[in-house]
């Protein structure tokens, strides 16, 4: 356990260097395009980071995020869409949820706008819900709205959170950073898990 919040500290560490680098806002948005169509890690992060640094911009970089994660979520459909049995198989038999999958296209069946909109918002792993959208020809605008409801509900949250308490929110971040670890790896898994086996 301790050489997992040793590396975890370790991630942490890059992660507050990369926020203070110039090309921060850029990698926010490359992680933030590239987590809604396949990378698993979400924004959050590095987006937390960033705020906490700097909250007077917390809301742009929710912004750049929301951006990111929208259009990466328009790849994800193109993927389930146009090349499903080349990529997006391979994507969801890699995160070994491929008979849940196919039960999306039910959920989609009842209400694609609030099922991807639930995905957006919660950690439950977006990717899985743009491939799927492409893949059942889910209407484009239908994943486009939904997406720029719930992305930006989401990352203006974690910003409004850090433009209101700053600076103040480090040192109990850092103090209890083994339990906030713990805390954001059990939600990450449980995401899954709830794709996995209760969808």
């Amino acid at each position: 356990m301790s050489r997992l919040f040793q590396w975890l500290r370790s991630l942490k560490q890059w992660v507050e260097q990369s926020a203070q680098k110039p090309g921060a806002t850029w990698t926010l948005f490359g992680i933030a395009f590239i987590e809604s169509s396949f990378f698993p890690i979400p924004p959050d992060v590095l987006l937390i980071a960033l705020a906490m640094l700097v909250p007077a911009k917390a809301f742009r970089y929710a912004l750049i995020c929301s951006v990111g994660s929208v259009l990466g979520g328009m790849l994800g459909y193109l993927i389930g869409y146009e090349f499903f049995e080349l990529i997006g198989r391979r994507i969801i038999e890699f995160y070994g949820i491929t008979a849940q999958y196919e039960h999306v296209q039910e959920l989609y069946r009842q209400n694609a706008f609030s099922t991807i909109a639930i995905a957006g918002f919660t950690p439950i792993p977006y990717k899985v819900f743009t491939i799927a959208a492409g893949a059942f020809e889910v209407p484009f605008e239908t994943l486009v709205y939904a997406s720029a409801l719930s992305r930006p509900a989401r990352f203006f949250l974690v910003a409004a959170l850090f433009y209101r308490f700053g600076p103040t929110i480090k040192p109990w971040i850092d103090k209890y950073f083994e339990i906030l670890s713990i805390a954001f790896v059990v939600l990450l898994v449980l995401g899954f898990v709830v794709v996995r086996y209760i969808i």
